[in-house]
């Protein structure tokens, strides 16, 4: 099996589309990595792609993106700056979260090192971080444009050029910069860190990587990339970078193999297939096209890292409903503008019972409240609507349930 490249965009906060790459491997995904790129840069900078490639040979699936204005990326550059990157990364994350698993690992490289540091605290499920060739402080980048910062300060903008390219670098940025306090945030990183520099590192001085590493509590590992430059153009240093990663990230991934929704597990048209991810209460669940996670909340013992399984009835109910009443509205050529369903769920003793206190006397309810939007609706419609409610097949299910049947299946 081959490995396989998923490109695709995310949205970040600002509501800028990001260019994005996931590098999946042929097996199951042992965790997933989100790779931060230098200053400038770009998700296919050689050094990036080939460090992203090597680890999903390995088994470790890598996202890389486009920060803002970079690359294929919407947006400006010259109305970002270091915090916005962070942004991006988080955002990045919760993609990965929502459609496959979270992070378990953060790369980053140069500046983008500096951001998985920042962004680090933000991501809960990483357990490590790797940086390559990173300042320890983003003020660093000044260094690339030293000559120009009187301009900038004078004008408020100036055009610098990066690596013979031109861009606008703004006050705000400096301004930026200068606000971070990353020394702080590495003290109190309580992730594994690994930190990757050259001694031949004409942009970023090794001494940065002391700096990042005296900082940092332990577990903290360094590997010195002898005769690499910074951008670690040659194919030998990524993918030395990409093997020392996988050797040492081993001890940080979970033991069992996370599901997403490409799993080799077996799901057949129309069915769900929901796995124990460990041994309190986070599940995956797989259907034949999707994937998502269930949980329980934190004060009954679980991560709160998807909705509980009473809320994933709730919301097939209101899906149900809020489809149907939508079909109907279609073709009927009713003006609904737009609905909101919202349920909860309790249980109420039956209505005339002898023996109320009795657990076994008590029924399941679910309130239902449909809002209609559309002034053009009339008071026979909005009735219309909600007698449509009661027609969504989930709503018929629940209401006609006969029996659930349940047998253990056979062995693999």
């Amino acid at each position: 099996m081959k490995l396989q490249r998923k490109k695709f965009t995310f949205v970040n906060e600002q509501g800028i589309e990001l260019s994005a790459l996931l590098e999946m491997p042929a097996n199951e995904p042992r965790g997933f990595a989100l790779f931060a790129h230098c200053f400038t840069c770009g998700k296919d900078i050689s050094s990036a792609s080939r460090i992203a490639r090597a680890l999903a040979a390995r088994d470790i699936a890598v996202l890389r993106f486009d920060f803002t204005g970079l690359g294929s990326s919407d947006g400006d550059f010259a109305n970002s700056n270091f915090s916005t990157n962070v942004q991006d990364l988080i955002a990045a994350a919760e993609h990965l979260r929502r459609d496959y698993l979270a992070p378990v690992l953060l790369i980053g490289h140069s500046l983008g090192g500096a951001a998985v540091l920042a962004a680090a605290e933000q991501i809960p499920e990483c357990k490590a971080v790797v940086t390559i060739g990173a300042p320890s402080d983003p003020e660093h980048v000044q260094k690339q444009f030293a000559c120009d910062i009187d301009d900038i300060v004078r004008q408020g903008s100036a055009q610098v050029s990066l690596a013979g390219r031109p861009f606008v670098i703004t006050k705000q940025f400096l301004d930026d910069i200068e606000s971070q306090s990353l020394a702080e945030k590495i003290a109190h990183l309580k992730k594994a860190l690994l930190v990757f520099h050259s001694p031949q590192d004409a942009t970023v001085s090794i001494n940065e990587a002391a700096k990042i590493y005296q900082a940092a509590k332990h577990p903290k590992s360094f590997v010195s990339l002898d005769n690499a430059d910074h951008l670690l153009t040659r194919k030998e240093d990524a993918e030395y970078v990409a093997n020392t990663i996988s050797e040492w990230v081993s001890r940080y991934l979970p033991d069992d193999q996370p599901v997403h929704k490409n799993s080799s597990l077996s799901v057949s048209g129309g069915q769900v297939v929901v796995k124990e991810k460990n041994k309190q209460f986070l599940r995956d669940i797989v259907t034949d096209d999707h994937f998502f996670q269930a949980d329980e909340p934190i004060r009954v013992g679980g991560s709160n890292l998807g909705p509980d399984p009473y809320e994933l009835l709730l919301a097939s109910l209101g899906a149900c409903t809020s489809m149907t009443i939508r079909m109907y509205a279609n073709r009927k050529k009713i003006p609904l503008v737009d609905l909101d369903v919202s349920l909860s769920h309790s249980r109420e003793h039956l209505k005339d019972c002898e023996n109320c206190d009795d657990a076994g006397n008590k029924m399941d309810v679910i309130e239902r409240y449909i809002r209609f939007y559309g002034d053009e609706l009339t008071a026979e419609q909005r009735q219309r609507l909600l007698e449509i409610a009661d027609r969504c097949p989930v709503h018929k299910t629940l209401m006609n349930m006969g029996e659930i049947r349940t047998f253990e299946a056979p062995s693999e």
